[in-house]
């Protein structure tokens, strides 16, 4: 599986953008996909999480009422809809493809190259 992360940019205070990820392969939907970012001098976090038929979602707390996670299965694809950014949403957005291993961690198999966000007030 290739993941190629896209749509990310330069957006105003209250702004909003629509991350995607596409993936190769036929095996999309058995994996757990995730939105990642990494500020400068921060380290990386996840932002969403949706299960493979796209059930199930998670949030950091961040994130939650201003971003959406989904995922079109038929489309290979996975989008994360940014709304009401802010100044320190603004980093480098990464996508990523795991699966759930013992203890509810995930092993993330692959990775995509990243899409820069940034907020300006």
């Amino acid at each position: 599986v290739q993941l190629q992360a896209s749509g990310g940019g330069l957006v105003q205070v209250g702004g909003s953008l629509r991350l995607s990820c596409a993936a190769s392969g036929r095996t999309f939907s058995s994996y757990v996909m995730d939105w990642f970012r990494q500020a400068p001098g921060k380290e990386r976090e996840v932002v969403a999480r949706i299960s493979g038929i796209g059930l199930t979602t998670y949030y950091a707390d961040s994130v939650k009422g201003r971003f959406t996670i989904s995922r079109d299965n038929n489309k290979n694809t996975m989008y994360l809809q940014m709304n009401s950014l802010k100044p320190e949403d603004t980093a480098v957005y990464y996508c990523a493809a795991g699966r759930a291993s013992v203890g509810g961690r995930i092993d993330y198999d692959y990775w995509g190259q990243g899409t820069q966000v940034t907020v300006s007030s």
